[in-house]
């Protein structure tokens, strides 16, 4: 069980009042020109918005642009100043945190490399002791929950309560066609366990591609996530960090105009009843399969005793290849993604071993038990 108690209604916090809440901005804030004439256009397109801009940049090698510190910081309070916009950015560090604080930074986030390691934020927890400035939390590199759950605990012990949760998708070997997977199940597991936490979606660093952040973006709103972050540069073709993945406010308006914003309910009473109808079948769908799950289980049990009584091994490989070409064929004749199948087939699989693991191992555990 997690220890938040106490998040502020997002409505009460948000600082563009609106949703989605939309997190606007260049990667890096490079010079000042570049920061004034993208927050400039980006307000010319007439929604509410938090202007973003990294002021520290974690590069993986040395001799990348690293951001420019505290200078950036000035830039970026003069931005809000003269055009009533307010700013957020990162942090990493104590340091961070107090400098950011000085300059008048609206909101912070803590980014994926951060989260990672609870050391460093127990150190921005203890810099925002006394001070409940909205704080948003990048998911981990990796789909970790702890730790990402973990970061958002520490925060809030420090009495930040105006929390968010950033999910900006997963780093794998293979992430293609994303630069980073969306893995939307850790999204929603993080909706199920905090229904009052508010979730941006980085759409930017999920896609890594503009062609890709309109779909990102709509996927993000029919799962009724509360905001996106979009990287947008009035020249993204000089940017300095992320400059495959950035926007111009020219498209950005185009991806916005485009975006069907759902509701999680509606007041049409026709369309609820119809809901319910449907809802029911699935219900009356799941509970057979439920039934012929444990039914399968029971058999899977039995084979592992015949296994055990003539020592043969659990995982047998062509009768493991033979169900995955029969099952994908079917499957794909039943209209089936291939993708849900392959997942179900081999969730099925692992708890088949698990089953037979525990039957293998029976006296195994009643002779230890005896020592």
């Amino acid at each position: 069980m997690t220890t938040i108690k106490d998040i502020y209604p997002f409505a009460d916090w948000n600082p563009t009042g609106e949703r989605p809440m939309l997190i606007l901005g260049p990667c890096s804030a490079e010079y000042e020109e570049q920061l004034f004439t993208t927050a400039r256009e980006i307000k010319e397109l007439g929604r509410p918005f938090l202007l973003r801009a990294g002021i520290w940049k974690p590069r993986t090698r040395p001799g990348s642009f690293e951001g420019k510190g505290e200078e950036a910081l000035q830039w970026l309070a003069s931005v809000k100043e003269e055009l009533q916009i307010p700013v957020t950015t990162e942090v990493a560090n104590a340091e961070h945190v107090e400098l950011c604080l000085k300059y008048g930074v609206d909101a912070l986030w803590i980014g994926a490399r951060t989260t990672v390691n609870p050391f460093s934020v127990q150190e921005i927890a203890d810099a925002l002791q006394g001070v409940d400035i909205p704080v948003f939390v990048k998911n981990p590199i990796h789909p970790d929950m702890g730790l990402w759950i973990g970061a958002l605990e520490r925060i809030n012990r420090a009495g930040v309560n105006k929390l968010g949760a950033i999910h900006r998708g997963f780093h794998y070997q293979d992430n293609y066609p994303y630069r980073n997977l969306p893995n939307w199940e850790l999204a929603i597991e993080m909706k199920t366990r905090l229904p009052e936490l508010p979730i941006i979606c980085d759409v930017s660093h999920i896609a890594g591609d503009p062609e890709i952040i309109p779909r990102v973006a709509q996927r993000a709103m029919d799962l009724y996530m509360d905001g996106l972050l979009i990287e947008t540069h009035f020249r993204p073709e000089e940017a300095l960090s992320d400059a495959r993945q950035q926007v111009t406010p020219t498209h950005l308006s185009r991806i916005l105009e485009n975006l069907e914003i759902r509701e999680p309910s509606t007041g049409d009473a026709h369309f609820t009843d119809e809901i319910q109808r449907l809802r029911a079948r699935i219900d009356n769908i799941d509970e057979s399969l439920m039934e012929l799950l444990s039914e399968r289980m029971k058999v899977v049990e039995e084979i592992g005793f015949k296994k055990k009584e003539q020592n043969v091994t659990i995982f047998q490989l062509e009768r493991w290849l033979e169900i995955m070409e029969n099952y994908m064929q079917w499957g794909s004749q039943l209209e089936l993604r291939d993708e849900f199948i392959q997942r179900f087939l081999e969730a099925l699989h692992l708890e088949s071993i698990e089953i037979q693991q525990q039957v293998m191992n029976s006296q195994l555990d009643e002779d230890q038990s005896k020592v």
